[in-house]
């Protein structure tokens, strides 16, 4: 009887614990906080397929930091990101950011390919990245690529120009070398 009742306190300080835990992960949602190490950045997208809030921000490879939040905005119709950032990366406000994979099966993430400029995006959360390129549709790649890709589907063009400067090459020589007259 003793041991029963001590399994079963067990089991209810598990069930306790597990509970809390739950209620932390759903409260939070996977909220991320800049912190004080950490400054945050804005970036307008025209298609950010595959991000989530989690999401890594890599510059050279390298994890700088995390997409902090995703919003809509209705009036430029972009997505906007705001990207928490480490502060040791200083970034220059010429700054290119990109929607990538890690292959075809990869996560998505944003990689962050710093600028030229000698001038630094603020880091008090009113900065901006300028330049940025949203996610490609591969399925849209592909039916590009099946379709012949070249744009305007003719290369004929190609061969006839070839076609008439053969027949209009002639033998003789505009700049005779001496003798040869």
């Amino acid at each position: 009887m003793r041991e029963s009742l001590f399994e079963s306190l067990i089991g209810a300080v598990v069930v306790a614990v597990a509970g809390v835990f739950l209620w932390f992960a759903v409260d939070r949602g996977g909220e991320v906080s800049a912190g004080p190490d950490r400054y945050e950045v804005q970036a307008r997208f025209n298609n950010i397929s595959g991000i989530d809030r989690g999401a890594d921000v890599r510059i050279a490879g390298v994890k700088a930091g995390v997409v902090k939040a995703i919003e809509g905005d209705p009036k430029r119709f972009e997505a906007v990101l705001t990207l928490a950032l480490d502060k040791k990366w200083l970034l220059p406000d010429d700054s290119d950011a990109k929607v990538t994979t890690d292959g075809l099966l990869g996560g998505s993430y944003i990689a962050v390919e710093p600028g030229g400029s000698f001038d630094n995006i603020k880091q008090d959360g009113s900065g901006e990245i300028q330049y940025t390129r949203g996610s490609v549709d591969l399925l849209t790649l592909f039916a590009s690529f099946a379709s012949g890709g070249n744009g305007n589907g003719d290369s004929s063009s190609e061969d006839s120009e070839s076609a008439d400067t053969s027949a209009t090459t002639s033998t003789d020589d505009p700049y005779p070398i001496d003798g040869d007259e």
